[in-house]
Order: structure tokens, then C-alpha cells, then sequence
């Protein structure tokens, strides 16, 4: 099977990297430096701007499989482009649009679509999709964050994936679901203080995580994700929000119209950038509470991963890219092959390919540690 990787940053790198062990890999980006290492893995490489659709539709044509794996500004777009073409495509793109607005272009085209497929969204959604054929689940609660190990001042963060999807974490307005109704609220509001064995005390806030979660899952009367950062975080992000910085409407500064979001990235950007080496972790806590049986029951599932010193594959590369290529594995092996645009929950509602994902997952490193107790 060929299979283009679009994208070849931090995780479409990695991602790019675990495939070429299996599949003829392609690798492509506007960015010809990022590309360059990946000749050394025996993956294929493509300079190209993903950004035009005439010239993505073009690329994805002589392959069988397309991952996705672009700024979450460009990903609907993109997912849009590869369906028209005919391709399959497992995304990880984050995109703010709703993806299940593009089912019906999928399954008219024949083709199968996982979006949001990484690790929150993502392996969250696929483990709840598993719990959710097996119990009556009430409540669901996802925490999850990726942070640098060494705290530096003044940011104590590195963005562990796109910069510019980060700070639309701290924008986008956040939805829970509460007593069966769906309540939205403002990004980094509710703080909560929360402790980790391995991370420490780490703050926690709402995010717009749950995402396709609300309409697949409405018979659930409590779900809720929640972003992790170090404490101290939420304080000066709300003030840079509430001043403008990450607006992004122009204003004028000396006769001239630029957007304050422009300025805040130029600024921003080089210090989150993970040096070379530098080590970071992803943390999720995950809890599934809910009747099964006929008894009270909740699951928690905890993941601290580290990077990786041994190929230089950060944690949440990892931890995103190998959920991803589980799938790919699923889809080039008619295992999940479905007309149509599919969340991650719809791949954990099968047992085996629940299992096969977390297995996967394992063999490289990346094991989800799994409790059960009474409620």
C-alpha cells in the first residue's frame, strides 16, 4: 500500500517514521527542511503548498491511503479536498469545523474518513467508545496535557504540536456536557488544581476537547475534557486574551492594519519551540464511571509518556501519531472500512479493533495503565 503523509512537522514526521516500517511512504510539506531528515528513514518526499486544493487533490491521486497531519486551520479543507478525490484519510488535524458536516460527501464518494484521530481527541474517544458498548456509562472525564520537563521561565511550556492550534485552545469556547445539557463556556475557565504521581500538581481547565463526543454520545449525562498546564498558567493567558493579543482583528499601529494574533505568534512562537533533545511528557487521566452489570463500577485509565531518547520522537508525536497509524493499519487492512466520516469513538466500539489500538500502542511504548473500582 502507498500512503502520502501530509504534513511534516513534529507528529507527521513521526507518524511518517512508524509507517515506512510497513507501507511506501510519502512525505509532504511546503517546508522543504522538514522534509529533508525524512530521506534517511526510506520515506518518499514532496515539496508542495497543501494549502491549494487543485494542487493537494493532484498529489493524493496515485496513492491508497492519505494521512492528514496540517495546522488545524488548514484540516477541513484538506479532509474536503482528499475525500473529493476518493481517498481514504486518517486526520489528526483538530480543525475547528464539524467534521460530520462532510459524512455524506464521504459515503457518496466511498470513502472512509477518521478524523480527530490522536490522543484527546482520540484514544479518549475510542476508549469511551469500548466502555460504551459494554456498560451504561454516566460520566465521563478526560485530562489531558503535554508539557516540557524542565519548567522555564516565563512561559513553563513548549507547544508539543502546531503553535497556532494552541492558542486557539485558549480561545475556542469550551463545551461540556452537565446533566444531559450542553454548556458552553469561555476557554480556561473553572480552573482546578490536580495531582499527578509522576507530574506533580498540575491545573487543569476547560478546553473544547470532547468535540464529535456531544452528538455521538447524547444519552451520556456527564462528559467533560479538561487541558493540563502548570499552575500559574491560566492567569497571565487570560490576560493576554482579554487584552487583544491573541485577537485576531485588525487594529491600526502607526498607520499600518495588522492583526494582534500576527504579532503575538512572531513573539511567541520561537520561545514554545522545542529545542532540539529537550524533553517533554504527555499525562491523561481518564475516568468512565457508570452501571455495568448491574453494579456501580468506574474505570481510570492513567498514561504518563516521556520522550523518546532513543529516536528523538517527542511524547505527544508519539502518543498522537501512533493512534493514528493504528488506524491506518485497521483501514489498509479492511478491518474498518466504512463509506463515511467517522470520530475515533465508532473505532472502540469494536472489541478487537479496541484492543488491537491499545496493543499497538504498547508495543511502542505507549501503555495506557487501566483501574477498576466500585463507584
Amino acid at each position: 500500500m502507498k500512503i502520502i503523509v501530509l504534513g511534516a512537522g513534529l507528529v507527521g514526521s513521526a507518524i511518517a517514521k512508524d509507517l515506512a516500517g510497513a507501507f511506501e511512504v510519502t512525505s509532504a510539506d511546503i517546508n522543504e527542511a522538514a522534509l529533508k531528515p525524512l530521506s534517511a528513514h526510506s520515506i518518499k518526499t514532496k515539496q508542495a503548498d497543501l494549502s491549494n486544493t487543485m494542487v493537494l487533490k493532484d498529489l493524493v491521486k496515485e496513492y491508497d491511503l492519505v494521512v492528514g497531519a496540517v495546522p488545524g486551520f488548514m484540516g477541513y479543507n484538506t479532509v474536503k479536498a482528499v475525500i473529493e478525490a476518493g481517498k481514504n484519510i486518517v486526520d489528526i488535524s483538530f480543525f475547528p469545523e464539524d467534521p460530520l458536516e462532510l459524512d455524506q460527501l464521504a459515503k457518496e464518494k466511498k470513502v472512509c474518513a477518521v478524523v480527530d484521530c490522536g490522543v484527546a481527541p482520540g484514544m479518549g474517544n475510542i476508549i469511551l467508545g469500548y466502555h460504551n458498548q459494554a456498560m451504561e456509562v454516566t460520566d465521563y472525564e478526560c485530562l489531558v496535557g503535554g508539557l516540557p520537563l524542565v519548567r522555564e521561565w516565563p512561559w513553563e511550556y513548549k507547544a508539543v504540536f502546531s503553535p497556532i492550534d494552541v492558542i486557539e485552545e485558549y480561545t475556542r469556547p469550551a463545551r461540556y456536557v452537565q446533566n444531559s445539557r450542553e454548556v458552553v463556556r469561555e476557554a480556561l475557565s473553572d480552573p482546578e488544581l490536580v495531582h499527578f504521581e509522576k507530574a506533580g500538581t498540575l491545573e487543569s481547565w476547560n478546553s473544547d476537547g470532547l468535540r464529535s463526543l456531544i452528538k455521538t454520545m447524547p444519552h451520556i449525562p456527564n462528559m467533560i475534557e479538561k487541558t493540563l498546564r502548570y499552575p500559574g498558567t491560566i492567569e497571565y493567558l487570560r490576560v493576554l486574551r482579554e487584552t487583544g493579543f491573541f485577537s485576531d482583528k485588525p487594529i491600526e499601529v502607526n498607520g499600518q492594519q495588522i492583526k494582534p494574533i500576527e504579532l503575538t505568534s512572531k513573539l511567541l512562537f520561537p520561545m514554545w519551540k522545542l529545542k532540539p533533545g529537550e524533553q517533554e511528557f504527555t499525562v491523561m487521566r481518564i475516568k468512565i464511571s457508570g452501571n455495568e452489570n448491574g453494579a456501580e463500577v468506574q474505570y481510570e485509565y492513567n498514561l504518563h509518556d516521556v520522550f523518546h531518547q532513543e529516536t528523538g520522537i517527542s511524547s505527544m508525536a508519539r502518543t498522537t501519531g501512533y493512534t493514528c497509524n493504528a488506524v491506518v493499519h485497521l483501514i489498509s487492512a479492511d478491518q474498518f472500512n466504512k463509506p463515511g466520516v467517522h470520530p475515533p469513538e465508532y473505532l472502540g466500539e469494536d472489541p478487537d479493533n479496541f484492543h488491537f489500538i491499545v496493543d499497538y500502542l504498547k508495543e511502542r511504548g505507549v501503555v495506557y495503565h487501566v483501574s477498576k473500582g466500585g463507584v
